[in-house]
């Protein structure tokens, strides 16, 4: 499983249109601007959508599916009728009439879904009102969601990938690629995670006091799975995703208070905290990526910075500074403790990944400590890590290990290997960033090449 995702080498509000457009706008341009005004709402309103059906139904599987066919419906009609001033509101009518349907047909308006199938035929009923607290240890309506998702029946790979597939709305391939399986895997393992929720007769519930507890560890991996998605876009026209990345720390300061004596809580927040205070610096004016050690450090957010290592304190003050996520903090720490990136403490960062190794041992773990290594004993040695790892199974489609591999060649002055590394880390690349960072890479290198022929 893709481990660390923010830590890998940084190699370096929808349209509130009510009304179509003019008749005389050019349809591809209105098709474009509609789909993309939907994909902002649908990427907002979909964990509430699904979470409020939930509620309703007492099945999370079911919500989802009636939440994606209000998402069809919306494709169908938008692009014609317009965005909705409302279109939360609108797609919660249309899933809404969707579970009367669903219950109507499979007769199930009885028994104990009489009072459910009552409440959707109140035409009085009204948008679910997300700001209201919840009678329950958790409180927060998102983190709630993917608490339900955690359920202890489901393995911890099928966890993750199914609350990943209703959270973010990620697909199933984005899904495989933050995990490193194909994605035969990760489509298999959200079919049977459904199934064994609905079949349980539990696909709804908000746990409680020390069930809280027994999911913790499941729901703090989705969350940084969440942000490393949004840091790092899997795939897509940019390099990153910020509303993921706000939402991820959102939820990881709400669970910090649901869990404060929880270190790897506090560990997961610093980590966060702290990749999220070099955002603004990561990207320039046009949305291409900024390397690490070109970015201007007088844009990275100090106040997140104090945060981060606030969080990373409390955690190791509870014990947990050797943590998964503490050890990743400590590491990203490095960097925010640096005036300048000349001055990083790399061997530091490369004794931190070795000890995050021997915890938590993954294939990006050991590319990450290469890049570490080649730091601070020089690219050869770097290198030398590289190589072991090319038949890494795990590592066969992972567009950084070719791309590391590139950086530490051109370093080492081998520029027509690197020249190809940097072209097969494009051939991988699903994100759209990534793909022509690693081209221009590879330009870079065969210009270098030129004068030793």
């Amino acid at each position: 499983m893709k481990r660390s995702a923010p830590l890998s080498p940084e190699t370096g509000h929808a349209s509130s249109a009510a009304h179509p457009p003019a008749a005389d706008a050019p349809a591809g341009a209105h098709r474009a601007s509609t789909d993309a005004a939907i994909l902002a709402v649908w990427r907002i309103e979909q964990p509430r959508l699904i979470t409020s059906l939930a509620r309703m139904l007492r099945d999370v599987p079911l919500a989802e599916d009636l939440t994606q066919e209000a998402l069809i419906v919306a494709l169908e009609r938008w692009p014609h009728s317009g965005v909705p001033e409302r279109p939360g509101a609108w797609l919660f009518a249309v899933a809404r009439r969707r579970a009367l349907d669903h219950l109507r047909r499979n007769r199930m308006l009885a028994l104990k879904h009489g009072e459910v199938a009552r409440e959707l035929e109140d035409e009085q009923q009204s948008m679910p009102d997300f700001d209201t607290p919840l009678d329950d240890d958790i409180g927060d309506e998102l983190l709630r969601l993917i608490f339900t998702a955690c359920h202890p029946l489901l393995s911890r790979e099928a966890k993750a990938a199914l609350a990943l597939r209703m959270i973010c709305g990620l697909t199933t391939e984005e899904i495989a690629r933050a995990f490193l399986v194909p994605e035969a895997t990760i489509s298999q393992r959200i079919v049977r995670a459904k199934r064994t929720l609905a079949e349980s007769g539990l696909s709804y519930e908000t746990p409680r006091g020390a069930e809280v507890a027994v999911r913790l560890s499941s729901v703090l991996e989705v969350l940084y799975l969440i942000f490393n998605e949004g840091y790092t876009a899997a795939k897509g026209d940019d390099w990153m995703r910020p509303q993921l990345c706000h939402e991820a720390l959102r939820l990881g300061r709400v669970l910090t208070n649901i869990a404060p004596n929880e270190p790897e809580a506090h560990g997961l927040l610093a980590l966060m905290e702290l990749n999220a205070s070099r955002a603004r610096a990561r990207i320039d004016a046009d949305g291409e990526p900024i390397l690490l050690m070109d970015q201007d450090r007088r844009l990275w957010d100090q106040l997140q910075i104090r945060r981060g290592l606030a969080a990373l304190a409390r955690a190791k003050a509870l014990g947990g500074a050797e943590g998964c996520y503490a050890l990743q903090a400590a590491i990203v720490s490095c960097h925010a403790r640096a005036a300048s990136a000349e001055e990083t403490d790399w061997p530091r960062i490369a004794g931190l990944y070795a000890e995050l190794a021997a915890v938590a041992p993954s294939p990006i773990v050991e590319l990450n400590r290469a890049v570490a290594v080649g730091m601070a004993e020089g690219p050869a040695a770097g290198l030398a890590i590289i190589d072991r790892l090319m038949n890494e199974p795990a590592l066969a489609r992972y567009h950084l290990l070719p791309g590391v591999r590139g950086d530490l060649l051109f370093r080492l002055a081998r520029f027509e290997e690197a020249r190809a590394a940097f072209e097969a880390a494009a051939a991988l690349a699903a994100n759209a960033r990534e793909r022509e960072l690693m081209r221009r890479r590879a330009a870079e290198a065969g210009q270098a090449a030129r004068p030793s022929r």
